[in-house]
């Protein structure tokens, strides 16, 4: 007579595959990070299994004139800027894809999804024939007669929060378009009814019920932003080191590992700060 498993033993069936994933190609990984972390650089490379806690202290030393905090503050505003100008530039195109009739929502939504089926390297790499001094943008502005020299606009940190803005801005579009798209206009009808004009409409009845999307939206921008490489390293050039930089010069080319663990592990921790409070909020909405 065989005996019936419980709904907890087939959840736990279930969920194994995926728990097995996570461990072992999320946990193991991230700690062993974290163990090179806290061990010294081999002579040749790889690590020397000796603790020592001076790859964290060399992070915070002002001994090297406070490089490593210097492209930390940069990395982090650059990412804020990033943030800021897609949530100013998504919000407003989110609103009018949202309030548009279905089949204007569909072709709205394939262009904000279409960069997604090139390469983002190769997508990158393309904004170096718009920015360069004989790029379009250039060429197009001297041919208007609105400047008499070319800009310096390539290898700039304006050529990378650009950039950055290019490759990220679907990822703040998509959330707000979804909490837009389920936003109740009654909600408006009546504010307006009751005396409020279009701004206090704004401030008061739209983006406190479109919150949810604002941070999530904000969150999915500004956390691979801040570890960005790509774009920095391609558009920025050796001006414009961004921490995702170092950290891939520390491991390829430093081959300073203990030290790329302990900047990858800042790293982390500066991450799951906003995502922290992503969840806070989310919990405190619920209640």
């Amino acid at each position: 007579m065989t005996r019936q498993r419980t709904p907890q033993a087939n959840l736990s069936l279930l969920l194994f595959p995926a728990t097995a994933w996570l461990i072992i190609f999320f946990v193991v990984p991230l700690l062993i990070v974290l163990l090179y972390s806290f061990l010294e650089r081999g002579t040749y490379g790889g690590v020397t299994w000796i603790f020592t806690l001076s790859n964290y202290q060399r992070l915070f030393s002002t001994t090297d004139g406070g490089i490593y905090l210097g492209v930390l503050w940069r990395s982090l505003w650059l990412a804020f800027l990033t943030t800021a100008a897609c949530l100013l530039i998504g919000y407003p195109l989110a609103f009018f894809i949202a309030t548009r009739s279905t089949r204007w929502k569909n072709a709205l939504l394939l262009l904000i999804i279409i960069p997604f089926w090139t390469n983002f390297l190769v997508r990158t790499y393309a904004w170096i024939i718009l920015l360069q001094n004989k790029g379009v943008i250039n060429v197009a502005l001297q041919s208007l007669q609105i400047i008499d020299e070319p800009l310096t606009l390539l290898f700039t940190p304006f050529a990378v929060i650009i950039g950055l803005i290019y490759g990220y801005l679907p990822f703040m579009v998509l959330p707000l378009y979804s909490t837009i798209e389920r936003f109740n206009f009654t909600l408006v009808e009546a504010a307006q009814d009751l005396g409020a004009n279009d701004l206090r409409t704004l401030w008061r009845i739209i983006l406190p019920l479109t919150m949810r999307g604002i941070i999530a939206g904000s969150i999915l921008v500004f956390v691979p932003t801040v570890g960005a490489f790509i774009t920095p390293d391609i558009l920025g050039g050796a001006k414009t080191m961004m921490v995702g930089n170092l950290i891939e010069n520390q491991f390829l080319k430093a081959r300073n590992w203990p030290f790329g663990s302990a900047l990858s592990m800042l790293l982390m921790v500066l991450v799951l700060i906003p995502l922290l409070i992503y969840f806070h909020i989310s919990e405190a909405n619920k209640d």
